[in-house]
């Protein structure tokens, strides 16, 4: 087995707030996830520092600093990058009850790391003497690629029952086998996922959707059961569905995450909204799958029919049309669609998108007329405005050259009088 050694490809400005504060006799070590990215050949910008020095002499040494997270020793330092880093005093937990940790200073590192979640998260880099700390041999765990915890599982998962989904993200985005003992005890707090908030939940949710491939750690919530405990509408889902959500999610770029979102949620559909504010997302995120998962519903035009590739955008929405195409495309090739089918899809999304290019009038406000052309038929404002011009849309999605200022006008004064 390799020794922990070699040198981290530290950012300066890390290394100069680690220079200062040790300057003034504070031991300070670079710890958590970037550490342990580096050591996996990869690289991240939020590094974090665990120092001796308290975070009123945090602030005092560092100009300007921000209180983070100040009830538990965490200050932000913004290096000479420009980049805001966190710096948190030494900590031991002093009680816990599976949701929030009561704190208190440490004395050393040792105490620090031994509080840690997972072994791989527990090695500490010296980020001037450029050397390793690393009391739970998480490096000889990285290099078997073995996910464990940090002493006695069961009193690990049960001093934060997040660290549940959190193993089973580490384990997935890193290719690590959780070992016998710590998956024994990660099972078994699993029942107690409800009780952390729905915030917390989400966010894990999102960082797993947000890997370069989700489907490992997607697989690892299906199979300890976390995934029907926390979203019971997947409970239905069987082998073949799922082998098609996994596939769909992990065709989709990470950077489009709600697509993702949309597509990881697509068999919970007539439950979303409730779902989504039992997990705290936002308004704007739940109108976002929300409307995409409508659109999804609705029947593609066939080859050919370009009014019905107008009736879709308008059913849809113009706005929504390109991510629609991409969450089709998506499920097609998870599904093994052959060339036929891989061909007729091409086909019918060419068809709306000439559609969209060439600015065929769609919506409402595509209409050459609008409230004040109706007023001056002497309309007043009201349901009626709506009924006239979706009117008149139907009439112009049928033949676009209908769309003139004067032919629209007539048309609503016919339909005023009908």
């Amino acid at each position: 087995m390799k020794n922990l050694h070699g040198k981290l490809d530290v950012p300066e400005a890390v290394a100069a707030i680690a220079r200062r504060l040790e300057d003034h006799g504070y031991e300070t070590w670079a710890v958590g996830g970037a550490v342990r990215d580096a050591l996996l050949g990869g690289s991240r910008g939020d590094w974090d520092l665990a120092t001796a020095a308290k975070p009123q002499t945090v602030r005092q040494l560092f100009r300007p600093s921000y209180p983070v997270g100040i009830e538990f020793g965490t200050v932000g330092v913004r290096g000479a990058d420009g980049n805001v880093y966190e710096v948190t005093t030494f900590r031991r937990d002093i009680e816990t009850d599976g949701r929030h940790a009561v704190v208190e200073y440490a004395d050393d590192l040792d105490e620090d790391l031994a509080r840690r979640d997972f072994t791989v998260n527990a090695i500490a880099y010296h980020p001037l003497r450029h050397s390793f700390h690393d009391p739970f041999h998480g490096w000889e765990d990285l290099q078997r690629r073995t996910l464990r915890c940090v002493g006695e599982p069961t009193t690990r998962f049960a001093e934060d029952f997040l660290r549940v989904l959190r193993g089973l993200r580490f384990a997935g985005r890193y290719g690590l086998e959780i070992e016998p003992a710590t998956w024994e005890a990660l099972v078994d707090a699993v029942p107690n996922l409800p009780r952390l908030s729905g915030e917390r939940i989400r966010e894990e949710i999102l960082k797993v959707l947000a890997s370069p491939e989700p489907s490992p750690s997607l697989d690892l919530y299906r199979e300890s059961g976390a995934l029907v405990v926390l979203i019971p509408e997947f409970a239905s889902v069987d082998e073949a569905g799922w082998r098609l959500i996994l596939g769909s999610v992990d065709g989709i770029p990470a950077y489009r995450l709600r697509l993702r979102l949309v597509t990881l949620l697509a068999p919970a559909a007539p439950e979303i909204e409730p779902l989504m504010k039992r997990l705290r997302f936002s308004n704007v995120e739940l109108r976002d799958v929300l409307t995409l998962s409508m659109a999804l519903g609705v029947p593609l035009p066939e080859s050919g029919d370009v009014v019905a590739g107008r009736r879709w955008l308008r059913a849809i929405g113009p706005e929504n049309a390109r991510d629609t195409l991409r969450l089709h495309l998506r499920r097609q090739r998870a599904l093994g669609a052959d060339a036929e089918a891989r061909s007729s899809l091409a086909v019918r999304a060419r068809l709306v998108l000439d559609v969209l290019r060439r600015g065929d009038p769609v919506t409402v406000a595509d209409l050459a007329i609008g409230g004040d052309d109706l007023k001056a038929l002497g309309l007043r404002p009201g349901p009626e405005f709506g009924r006239l011009l979706e009117a008149c849309l139907d009439a112009v999605i049928e033949d676009p050259d209908l769309n003139g200022r004067e032919q629209l006008l007539e048309r609503a004064r016919k339909l005023i009088t009908d």
